[in-house]
């Protein structure tokens, strides 16, 4: 049985990364057709993300000189794009669960599907990825393939540009939240850095933790944002003195600390935060190094872990607490397919607040 397909014309148009350190460039190439569960989808629109930058300029800082190379693991030319929303336009003769012209937003962090991770319904660790946008095409375009229509989300009643923003943004805070859960009665969190994953925490903070949390960013024009998504109260981490009063005011420290940044300062101001007993969840991938005492653990009695993204599993509760409605909305500013290169320059500038949504 053939795919079964819409009039969606012949032609894939994208931007696309064809060298490291260079901006996206416009391209063309034959619309692909999904075979076997495969089904292919309008882009709708995709978010703008940091770690598209990371993947741009080919590494990850690690600080002091350090870096994890990228260029043996994405290789190019490569549509990037990770938090996509489409529409069913095609589908393979297997696919099964969806039909033309649902809209529906996509878990891009899939696995190969046979390893020990994958298996155990941990696809976004997988050693041999096949990510959207990472190690396969993504969203930066005016379609997109997916292998499976179980990666497929249906987010109704939310809008296009809220839902895609859920795929990693979400996502992300979703999964580091959880992981201080179940969280004291009483105590207080943190969170480091109100940038679109930061933010997404914050509104998540009081369905999954039971409490609003402080908010620590130097950008002060974010601080509105914050209060807006639900905290408790704003922080300049880089003020003197800020620490010991942020551990004094909360009665010996915050029960977590979610450091949304992952630089350097970030990590050392949110572990001194932290209560005897508290949990660091270290999420941002902003580089940098810090010097760290290991004698401060066994004092604190602390637990430092990392996140990163999340499950599918996680997408799905994820996405029946999104619909249910009681999330703040997310700032999100809409921009054309075209200008994606300006937006991911305005987004290494630090120059977007909340997110950034293109639309081919």
């Amino acid at each position: 049985m053939p795919a079964l397909t819409a009039d969606s014309g012949s032609v894939k148009r994208s931007f696309r990364l064809e060298a490291f350190g260079a901006p996206l460039v416009a391209a063309s190439e034959e619309l692909p057709v999904p075979t076997g569960r495969g089904v292919l989808l309008r882009t709708l629109v995709c978010g703008v993300c940091h770690s598209d930058l990371h993947i741009a300029d080919g590494h990850f800082d690690l600080g002091n000189g350090n870096r994890i190379d990228l260029t043996r693991s994405v290789a190019l030319p490569r549509i990037l794009g990770h938090e996509i929303v489409g529409e069913v336009v095609a589908l393979g003769p297997a696919a099964e669960g969806v039909a033309l012209g649902d809209r529906r937003v996509v878990f891009p962090w899939i696995g190969c599907g046979t390893c020990g991770d994958c298996r155990a319904g941990r696809e976004h660790l997988c050693g041999a990825p096949r990510a959207l946008g990472v190690n396969c095409d993504g969203g930066y375009a005016d379609h997109v393939l997916v292998d499976d229509p179980r990666y497929l989300f249906d987010f109704a009643p939310l809008t296009d540009g809220q839902a895609c923003t859920l795929a990693c943004s979400g996502l992300t805070a979703f999964s580091a939240l959880r992981k201080a859960v179940p969280f004291p009665a009483g105590a207080q969190a943190l969170v480091i850095g109100a940038g679109g994953v930061g933010l997404s925490a914050v509104r998540m903070a009081h369905a999954l933790l039971g409490t609003a949390p402080i908010v620590a960013d130097p950008d002060r024009t974010k601080w509105a944002l914050a209060m807006e998504a639900g905290a408790a109260a704003t922080i300049d981490p880089r003020e003197p003195g800020i620490a010991r009063e942020l551990v004094k005011g909360t009665g010996g420290g915050v029960a977590a600390a979610f450091d949304f940044v992952g630089s350097g300062d970030s990590f050392a101001f949110g572990f001194s935060a932290l209560a005897k007993g508290g949990r660091m969840v270290v999420v941002g991938l902003m580089g940098g190094a810090t010097q760290f005492s290991p004698a401060l653990l066994p004092m604190k009695s602390a637990t430092i872990c990392g996140s990163y993204v999340g499950s599918l599993t996680e997408m799905a509760e994820l996405m029946q607490l999104a619909r249910s409605g009681v999330l703040p909305a997310l700032p999100v500013t809409a921009r054309r397919l075209d200008e994606v290169n300006d937006a991911l320059d305005d987004l290494r500038a630090a120059r977007i607040h909340g997110r950034v949504v293109v639309t081919p």
